[in-house]
């Protein structure tokens, strides 16, 4: 598959089938991620990968709670609490596998470096047919004591993109993009 077509098709998946993907694609997708530049080639990040049904159930479980308790200013705040309120709402869609991309809090360009990170994973991974997913209501419980607990995570880590991966039920259906908004300064 060309790099274009990757770019232009990836989408955020939300329909899996429950096959577990084989350790060594989850490898492959982590070295993609690593290729990403870093600020000052740090290379920060760190690579937890949960395939255990009952722990992705429990932080699903747990984040939905924690982010009904903390995110009351958040846009669309009624469609997310009907939303986060629902048993049947899984926040990994009950995908097979989740990577947390983490780094030290020290790290000054740690978001950026993570997001360069998932952006690769995510383009690898629909390279090879495989659906992602950065799922945000898992970060802000992952990065609390209990949730770093739950994933053995270091306290001087932080959880900066929670993302799962999966094998798609069906196609992804192509996003409609609105133009740019372009300013030129020549």
């Amino acid at each position: 598959m060309e790099l274009s077509e990757v770019v232009y098709q990836r989408r955020s998946l939300r329909d899996y089938a429950t096959t577990q993907i084989p350790q060594e694609l989850l490898e492959r997708l982590v070295d993609a991620a690593i290729q990403a530049p870093s600020a000052m080639n740090e290379q920060p990040w760190h690579f937890t990968i949960v395939r255990n049904p009952a722990l992705l159930d429990r932080i699903s479980r747990d984040s939905k709670a924690y982010m009904l308790v903390t995110s009351h200013d958040m846009a669309k705040a009624d469609h997310y609490r009907k939303l986060l309120g629902s048993e049947d709402f899984h926040i990994f869609y009950h995908a097979p596998a989740l990577i947390v991309i983490s780094a030290p809090s020290r790290t000054r360009w740690v978001v950026e470096d993570c997001a360069l990170a998932a952006q690769n994973l995510m383009l690898a991974a629909h390279s090879m047919g495989l659906g992602t997913c950065w799922i945000g209501f898992a970060q802000s419980w992952l990065g609390t004591t209990e949730g770093k607990q739950a994933i053995g995570l270091s306290d001087m880590l932080q959880p900066v993109a929670p993302i799962i991966v999966g094998y798609p039920k069906g196609a992804a259906h192509p996003v409609p993009r609105e133009a740019p908004d372009i300013r030129w300064i020549d």
